[in-house]
């Protein structure tokens, strides 16, 4: 059976192929056809940049790992989300459980705005009940832009901290870097954020931002900004925000629009998903505090259809600060 820090090895391998293969599509692709719908799902739409990296992987899996140790693979563009390696074996047999989001940020990269991510988190399993607290590695790697030479890797093993690379793709070289969430003890002149970066009940989530900035902060004066945010679409990101001290404060809270949405005759649009925040392990030992919208560690199960509510704080005083009048904003309107 392949060690956790084995699979590290494996797994890194993979997210660099990915990395490098995703890199040159976009250099030598025109940016519509990468843009192109390949298929809907019911829990998101598949673009055509998407699939370079769905393709990889059970190939990569079946070769590398699942001939040394059985695993359950759960990813979107997997048939049911989830598969079982190497082939014929039982759930029951599985060593891990392993969920993987091969591009977070799709669409900021097929676009060329901004990085995307590839998540990997690794928990021993437990059947179905597995959940994101069991999570005991996790590994994100980022996919710059092509006009971008510089490339962030993180990862961390549960209680043993936090390991970060920097990957220049121009010498091939890697330099160690250093992570540290921010340590302010008020929102005020930082980034601090509600997620909304879709239609369907924008104006609601706007307007829960604009409550708890007024709560905390008081009222705007004239020619001055109380704090700021940056809408970037794509969880890993967001939690690498917080991580490396650039974002203070970041709540997606899309499900929790679905009570709003039922009463308008409207539907629920895409969410935040178990494979989509399956490296909150490392912002956590880091110090950052990810909650559900009710205080508490998130424990869905690691699946790639079920909604997830989630809260970020970079550390116990900005939680302090913000979580009561977020909490107040979620129950005047009776979302928790």
């Amino acid at each position: 059976m392949l060690k956790i820090n084995e699979l590290y090895s494996s797994i890194r391998r993979l997210h660099e192929s990915i990395r490098d293969d995703l890199i040159s599509a976009c250099e030598n692709t025109n940016l519509e056809k990468l843009a192109q719908i390949a298929h809907e799902v019911d829990e998101d739409t598949i673009y055509a940049i998407d699939r370079i990296s769905e393709k990889l992987l059970i190939e990569f899996f079946e070769k590398e790992v699942a001939p040394h140790t059985p695993i359950i693979l759960i990813a979107e563009g997997i048939p049911n989300g989830q598969i079982m390696l190497p082939a014929g074996a039982s759930e029951q047999d599985a060593e891990y459980r392993i969920i993987m989001d091969p591009i977070d940020g799709t669409r900021g990269l097929m676009y060329q705005k901004r990085s995307a991510w590839i998540l990997t988190g690794i928990a021993p399993n437990k059947g179905s009940v597995t959940n994101l607290q069991d999570i005991v590695f996790a590994i994100q790697t980022e996919i710059p832009l092509v006009k971008q030479h510089l490339s962030d890797i993180i990862w961390s093993f549960k209680g043993d901290g936090v390991n970060a690379e920097r990957y220049n793709r121009l010498t091939g070289s890697c330099q160690s870097i250093s992570l540290t969430p921010s340590t302010a003890e008020t929102i005020a002149h930082g980034f601090a954020m509600i997620s909304r970066f879709f239609p369907g009940a924008r104006e609601v989530l706007a307007d829960i931002d604009e409550e708890i900035i007024r709560s905390t902060l008081g009222e705007v004066r004239p020619g001055k900004a109380h704090c700021f945010e940056d809408q970037y679409v794509c969880t890993g990101g967001q939690l690498y925000e917080l991580a490396s001290g650039r974002d203070r404060f970041v709540a997606d809270l899309r499900p929790l629009m679905e009570k709003i949405l039922n009463q308008r005759g409207l539907s629920l649009g895409i969410c935040c998903h178990p494979y989509d925040i399956c490296t909150e392990l490392i912002a956590r030992e880091l110090g950052v505090i990810i909650t559900d919208p009710f205080g508490n560690p998130l424990q869905q199960k690691l699946n790639v259809v079920d909604d997830v509510s989630w809260v970020g704080y970079a550390n116990e005083k900005i939680k302090k600060q913000v979580e009561p009048h977020l909490q107040n904003a979620l129950k005047n309107r009776d979302l928790i």
